[in-house]
């Protein structure tokens, strides 16, 4: 059986749910990848993502 699809437009509170925080720079950060070695730069990169709104980040160690 296939999946249902939702025919309702979601509401502003559901579509923007969660995103106000990250629009001011509270963001929920959470690793995805630690310690990841970059070739190209030669040290090791984390990589980060956002828990409500999905925007990643990498920072060098």
């Amino acid at each position: 059986m296939g999946d249902i699809l939702p025919f309702k437009k979601p509401s502003p509170f559901e579509k923007h749910k969660g995103k106000t925080l990250c629009r001011s720079g509270f963001h929920k950060w959470k690793i995805i990848q630690e310690k990841q070695f970059d070739v190209k730069q030669g040290k090791l990169v984390t990589l980060y993502q956002c828990g409500r709104c999905g925007e990643r980040k990498t920072e060098v160690v």
